[in-house]
Protein backbone atom coordinates (compact mmCIF):
# COMPACT_ATOMS: atom_id res chain seq x y z
CA UNK A 1 0.00 0.00 0.00
CA UNK A 2 2.95 2.13 1.02
CA UNK A 3 4.47 1.90 -2.09
CA UNK A 4 1.64 2.54 -4.21
CA UNK A 5 0.70 5.57 -2.86
CA UNK A 6 4.48 6.63 -3.25
CA UNK A 7 4.53 6.00 -6.71
CA UNK A 8 0.83 7.28 -7.95
CA UNK A 9 1.41 10.47 -5.98
CA UNK A 10 5.21 11.68 -5.74
CA UNK A 11 6.48 13.41 -9.12
CA UNK A 12 9.62 11.84 -11.37
CA UNK A 13 10.70 9.41 -13.44
CA UNK A 14 8.70 5.99 -13.96
CA UNK A 15 9.54 3.21 -16.92
CA UNK A 16 12.41 5.95 -18.54
CA UNK A 17 9.74 8.38 -19.13
CA UNK A 18 8.93 11.88 -16.36
CA UNK A 19 6.07 11.03 -14.27
CA UNK A 20 3.85 14.00 -12.50
CA UNK A 21 0.70 12.40 -10.93
CA UNK A 22 -2.12 13.83 -12.47
CA UNK A 23 -6.03 13.77 -10.75
CA UNK A 24 -4.15 13.87 -6.93
CA UNK A 25 -7.57 12.70 -5.99
CA UNK A 26 -8.09 9.83 -8.26
CA UNK A 27 -4.78 8.50 -8.32
CA UNK A 28 -4.92 8.30 -4.48
CA UNK A 29 -8.59 6.67 -4.11
CA UNK A 30 -7.08 4.42 -6.75
CA UNK A 31 -4.31 3.22 -4.71
CA UNK A 32 -6.24 3.17 -1.29
CA UNK A 33 -8.59 1.05 -3.35
CA UNK A 34 -6.39 -1.68 -4.42
CA UNK A 35 -6.46 -2.79 -0.81
CA UNK A 36 -10.37 -1.59 0.11
CA UNK A 37 -12.23 -1.58 -3.17
CA UNK A 38 -14.95 0.39 -1.30
CA UNK A 39 -12.82 3.32 0.15
CA UNK A 40 -14.49 6.22 -0.47
CA UNK A 41 -13.19 8.47 -3.12
CA UNK A 42 -10.30 10.90 -1.29
CA UNK A 43 -11.35 14.79 -1.40
CA UNK A 44 -9.07 16.84 -3.39
CA UNK A 45 -7.68 18.55 -0.02
CA UNK A 46 -6.74 15.32 1.45
CA UNK A 47 -5.36 13.86 -1.34
CA UNK A 48 -3.04 16.95 -1.36
CA UNK A 49 -2.28 16.44 1.46
CA UNK A 50 -1.99 12.45 1.16
CA UNK A 51 1.01 13.72 -1.92
CA UNK A 52 2.58 15.64 0.83
CA UNK A 53 2.74 12.43 2.92
CA UNK A 54 3.70 10.05 0.27
CA UNK A 55 6.66 12.45 -0.76
CA UNK A 56 7.79 11.79 3.44
CA UNK A 57 7.60 8.19 2.61
CA UNK A 58 9.59 8.37 -0.54
CA UNK A 59 12.40 9.47 1.68
CA UNK A 60 12.59 6.39 3.85
CA UNK A 61 13.34 4.54 0.44
CA UNK A 62 15.55 6.60 -0.81
CA UNK A 63 17.35 6.53 2.43
CA UNK A 64 17.55 2.91 2.63
CA UNK A 65 18.34 2.53 -1.07
CA UNK A 66 21.50 4.68 -0.47
CA UNK A 67 22.60 2.73 2.61
CA UNK A 68 21.26 5.31 5.57
CA UNK A 69 19.45 3.48 7.75
CA UNK A 70 19.76 6.09 9.91
CA UNK A 71 17.64 8.75 7.83
CA UNK A 72 15.21 6.21 7.59
CA UNK A 73 15.26 5.63 10.85
CA UNK A 74 14.94 9.34 11.96
CA UNK A 75 11.89 10.05 9.33
CA UNK A 76 9.95 7.52 10.23
CA UNK A 77 10.19 8.28 14.01
CA UNK A 78 8.76 11.80 12.48
CA UNK A 79 6.07 10.25 10.86
CA UNK A 80 5.19 8.58 13.34
CA UNK A 81 5.38 11.19 15.85
CA UNK A 82 3.34 13.52 12.84
CA UNK A 83 0.62 11.20 12.45
CA UNK A 84 0.36 9.90 15.86
CA UNK A 85 0.08 6.56 15.27
CA UNK A 86 -1.91 4.58 17.59
CA UNK A 87 -2.85 0.50 17.37
CA UNK A 88 -6.52 0.25 17.36
CA UNK A 89 -8.96 -2.63 16.84
CA UNK A 90 -11.49 -1.76 13.96
CA UNK A 91 -14.28 -2.97 12.43
CA UNK A 92 -16.23 -1.42 9.23
CA UNK A 93 -17.90 -2.81 5.65
CA UNK A 94 -18.86 -6.19 7.27
CA UNK A 95 -15.21 -7.39 7.93
CA UNK A 96 -14.02 -8.68 11.36
CA UNK A 97 -12.06 -6.85 13.59
CA UNK A 98 -8.65 -5.73 12.72
CA UNK A 99 -5.51 -3.60 13.33
CA UNK A 100 -5.78 0.13 12.36
CA UNK A 101 -2.72 2.75 12.94
CA UNK A 102 -4.90 5.74 13.11
CA UNK A 103 -4.08 9.21 14.18
CA UNK A 104 -6.14 11.75 16.31
CA UNK A 105 -7.59 13.69 13.50
CA UNK A 106 -9.90 11.23 11.58
CA UNK A 107 -8.65 12.80 8.18
CA UNK A 108 -8.14 10.05 5.21
CA UNK A 109 -4.58 11.69 4.62
CA UNK A 110 -3.63 11.34 8.62
CA UNK A 111 -4.84 8.42 8.60
CA UNK A 112 -3.29 6.78 6.00
CA UNK A 113 0.46 8.64 7.06
CA UNK A 114 -0.67 6.83 10.08
CA UNK A 115 -1.07 3.29 9.33
CA UNK A 116 1.56 3.77 5.78
CA UNK A 117 4.69 5.02 8.61
CA UNK A 118 4.24 2.10 11.04
CA UNK A 119 4.51 -0.48 8.26
CA UNK A 120 8.21 1.23 7.40
CA UNK A 121 8.68 1.40 10.98
CA UNK A 122 7.83 -2.53 10.98
CA UNK A 123 10.00 -3.44 7.76
CA UNK A 124 12.87 -0.81 9.09
CA UNK A 125 12.99 -2.52 12.92
CA UNK A 126 13.48 -6.35 11.63
CA UNK A 127 16.10 -8.11 9.14
CA UNK A 128 14.00 -7.20 6.12
CA UNK A 129 15.08 -3.66 6.05
CA UNK A 130 17.42 -3.88 3.16
CA UNK A 131 14.18 -5.13 1.23
CA UNK A 132 12.63 -1.21 0.68
CA UNK A 133 14.11 0.13 -2.48
CA UNK A 134 14.29 2.48 -5.23
CA UNK A 135 14.69 1.50 -9.02
CA UNK A 136 17.73 1.04 -10.75
CA UNK A 137 16.59 1.55 -14.12
CA UNK A 138 17.61 4.41 -15.60
CA UNK A 139 15.11 7.22 -15.94
CA UNK A 140 12.88 5.32 -12.97
CA UNK A 141 12.74 5.93 -9.21
CA UNK A 142 9.78 4.34 -8.77
CA UNK A 143 10.00 2.42 -5.16
CA UNK A 144 9.30 -0.70 -4.50
CA UNK A 145 9.98 -3.45 -1.15
CA UNK A 146 11.53 -6.51 -2.83
CA UNK A 147 9.35 -9.70 -1.45
CA UNK A 148 11.44 -11.79 -3.25
CA UNK A 149 13.20 -15.10 -2.25
CA UNK A 150 16.85 -13.91 -2.76
CA UNK A 151 16.51 -10.27 -1.87
CA UNK A 152 17.93 -9.29 -4.87
CA UNK A 153 15.69 -7.17 -6.69
CA UNK A 154 16.25 -3.93 -8.17
CA UNK A 155 13.78 -2.92 -10.35
CA UNK A 156 10.06 -1.78 -9.59
CA UNK A 157 8.66 -3.66 -12.42
CA UNK A 158 9.40 -5.94 -14.87
CA UNK A 159 9.05 -3.53 -17.38
CA UNK A 160 11.85 -1.68 -16.23
CA UNK A 161 13.71 -4.92 -15.51
CA UNK A 162 13.01 -5.94 -19.60
CA UNK A 163 14.03 -2.36 -20.51
CA UNK A 164 17.51 -2.67 -18.55
CA UNK A 165 18.01 -6.62 -19.89
CA UNK A 166 16.66 -5.52 -23.60
CA UNK A 167 18.74 -2.66 -23.68
CA UNK A 168 22.42 -4.66 -22.50
CA UNK A 169 21.86 -7.28 -25.17
CA UNK A 170 21.40 -4.75 -28.13
CA UNK A 171 24.50 -3.03 -26.47
CA UNK A 172 26.66 -6.47 -26.48
CA UNK A 173 24.98 -7.43 -30.02
CA UNK A 174 26.34 -3.98 -31.29
CA UNK A 175 30.08 -4.76 -29.97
Amino acid sequence: MTVSFVNALTPGMRRGRPFAPAGLDEAATTSAREVYPSHPPFPAPEAAEMAEVAVRLRTVFEAVAADDPDTAATEVNRLLDDYNARPRLDRHDGEPWHLHFHGPGGTMAGDWGASCSTALAIVLGSEFADRLGVCTAPACDRVYVDVSRNGTRRFCSTACQNRVKTAAFRARARN
